[in-house]
């Protein structure tokens, strides 16, 4: 890490206006020092750095030339937003970004009004923009609404839902498509700069438009013949014929690190432009800092680091491997001998350890992109044919297909792997990511199996089991970051369906543990035991189905029960509780207390910090158990344990 960097035009910016107060000549200089302060920041609190770096003249362009926060500027994902936050009124907190109590990784309307619109998952910022667009020409307002989203963001179905309902909103819709991976168009250079400023200018338009209504006059074959020329003619020169088709003015490919084309393309595109348009810039993402342009995958998202070596500080080495490599490893070693095994993900094949699988299985091995309906109903597809599909998803990103879920494999009973990954809370990453509701919107559904392993080498066997399972969808989450250091085993188990088991006996209070909970589970039996409550811990591996017999057993021969989960209410707990009525049990007077994350979206913050919020570490299960019992327990209530 290094000092702050010498910014002296920087200073002088707190918001857009002041920015549009510099000279545009200017504007290279305070572009630089702006990538230089992202750097710094990012290298003090780790987050998202290439997308960032990759958008500095974009960002400055942008506020430059657009009137904001009354022209509306909604950045897709968000991760790319951090120079915005700067120039934004956000710099003197930039160094808390991603902290407890400091700024978000993203943009988020509660944070400031120059952020209209919250991300965090992809492609919905054009759908926002169109909103907003149509809102403003339909109320007489000034104002236009900026979208700028990036190439992969493009590979899902809502950004063209959107694009091709964007003519209800007239010229007030830009879109600005930041072009920083998969080109879809020829190299930038000089000519296609100056296309991109001739197309976009007054002159042309103009023209354009003069020509349009005397084609009109004459025939209706003419006129179609003569604007399917001059579209093609573009089409070929400039790569834009598509959205063209999807009812944009289409102008670019332009170089999105050059401010002598971004400033007069987009101030031709504010003052003349008479529908939606959409500007092809293409950048390079960790544009300016040399570790980042030669590694963009590595410095996506990085750890805190030293600016001058690009180091990241990724704590000690070594240590117990992350849970998704422990999945993608497994399932790679797996299909070593089942050729029906293949693994399907939408677009993070590093972030769900698919990227093991492809490195061993290459031709079983889907990256569908930005794309998580159509994952699942592909997955459903290979499995009605009788492959083994594991679509590996994020439990957040599993939720833009839900519809899928229930529709295509549930309702057909298709023998889909859901491997639902970052499930549960995500620290830094905070409410858009933390995969909070999967077991609520799973275990509702007939023909679903639910299961959540409290270990790495429980994550094992039950990618196996799941791998066996042809009986219908079946499901495993499992958290982000890594193990418990447990021991893998060589050869993975196959478990009993709906079988929990018993790791520690007690007599007077049970905890019913679901996933990785258990360890703080075990050391709150350790506290209750040395307090002369004998405490059994239950695994019970499965949210659905639940084990009846063994959950009948832990009722009717303890005091109190407490179910441990790492998910929204209407999981086990809720599960459990519903089976104690069914049965009756709850009318023998038994206590039963269910600790599941609150109802609330949790901020960002340190992962214990975000668990004793929850009230899911060992002082607060005790805590649970000590209050059930504190009108019961004479020995408990000269404790003075507190109602």
């Amino acid at each position: 890490m290094t000092d702050t960097p010498n910014t002296p035009l920087l200073d002088k910016v707190n918001f857009p206006a002041d920015l549009r107060q510099l000279k545009e000549s200017d504007l290279r200089k305070f572009a630089d020092e702006l990538r230089q302060e992202v750097i710094s920041a990012v290298s003090v609190t780790g987050g998202h750095l290439g997308a960032g770096l990759g958008v500095v003249e974009l960002t400055t362009a942008i506020h430059y030339v657009f009137n904001t926060p009354q022209d509306r500027l909604i950045w897709d994902v968000g991760h790319q937003c951090y120079p915005h936050k700067i120039i934004t009124g956000r710099r003197d907190r930039i160094r808390t970004l991603r902290q407890g109590g400091g700024l978000s990784g993203f943009t988020k309307r509660s944070e400031s009004e120059y952020d209209p619109f919250g991300a965090a998952h992809s492609s919905t910022s054009i759908s926002a923009a169109l909103g907003f667009a149509v809102a403003n020409k339909m109320a007489g307002k000034p104002g236009k609404a900026i979208a700028v989203i990036g190439d992969g963001a493009m590979s899902a179905g809502m950004a063209y839902e959107a694009m091709n309902n964007a003519a209800a909103a007239g010229n007030r819709l830009v879109v600005i498509l930041n072009d920083n991976d998969m080109s879809i168009a020829p190299p930038v250079g000089g000519l296609s700069g100056y296309l991109a400023r001739l197309v976009s200018s007054s002159e042309y338009l103009g023209i354009r438009k003069i020509a349009s209504k005397l084609t009109a006059k004459l025939s209706r074959r003419v006129h179609n013949a003569t604007a399917k020329a001059e579209e093609y003619a573009r089409g070929m020169a400039m790569g834009g014929t598509l959205f063209e088709e999807l009812g944009f003015y289409y102008v670019g490919p332009i170089d999105g690190h050059n401010l002598e084309q971004l400033i007069p393309v987009l101030e031709n595109v504010r003052d003349n432009a008479e529908g939606p348009v959409l500007i092809h810039a293409v950048t390079q993402k960790g544009k300016g800092y040399a570790p980042a342009e030669a590694a963009d995958d590595k410095y996506h998202g990085v750890a805190k680091f030293d600016v001058i070596s690009g180091k990241q500080d990724k704590g000690p080495g070594g240590g117990p491997p992350a849970y998704q490599n422990v999945f993608g490893e497994t399932l790679a070693n797996l299909a070593d001998s089942d050729p029906r095994i293949c693994a399907i993900t939408a677009a993070m094949p590093s972030g769900t350890g698919v990227d093991k699988f492809a490195a061993a299985h290459p031709d079983r091995s889907f990256d569908v992109g930005i794309a998580e309906q159509h994952a699942v109903t592909f997955a459903a597809g290979l499995a009605a044919q009788g492959m083994r599909p594991f679509a590996a998803i994020y439990s957040t990103f599993l939720q833009r297909a839900y519809d899928q879920v229930v529709h295509d494999v549930a309702i057909q009973n298709l023998p889909v792997r859901f491997a639902i990954d970052r499930a549960g809370l995500v620290g830094a990453d905070g409410s858009t990511h933390a995969g909070s509701f999967d077991i609520t919107y799973l275990a509702t559904l007939p023909n679903m199996v639910v299961m959540s392993p409290s270990d790495e080498a429980e994550l094992v066997h039950m990618t196996y089991t799941a791998a066996e399972y042809d009986d219908g969808p079946i499901a495993l989450r499992y958290p982000r970051g890594n193990g418990t250091g447990a021991a893998l085993p060589e050869i993975p188990q196959k478990l009993t369906i709906g079988k929990g088991r018993i790791v520690r006996e007690g007599k007077k209070v049970a905890i019913l543990s679901l996933g990785t909970r258990l360890a703080e589970a075990m050391k709150a039996a350790d506290i209750l035991d040395a307090k002369g409550l004998s405490t059994t811990v239950a695994d019970m591996r499965f949210a659905k189905p639940l084990d009846e017999a063994l959950i009948r057993q832990l009722m009717t021969s303890h005091d109190v029960v407490v179910t441990v989960e790492e998910a929204a209410i209407g999981g086990l707990g809720a599960h459990i509780l519903t089976l104690a009525s069914d049965l009756g049990l709850t009318d023998a007077g038994l206590k039963i207390r269910t600790l599941r994350l609150p109802d609330m979206f949790q901020e960002h913050d340190n992962p214990q910090k975000q668990y004793d919020e929850a009230g899911l570490n060992a002082p607060q299960i005790v805590d649970t158990v000590l209050k059930a019992l504190r009108h019961n327990s004479a020995g408990v209530e000269e404790a003075g344990v507190r109602a």
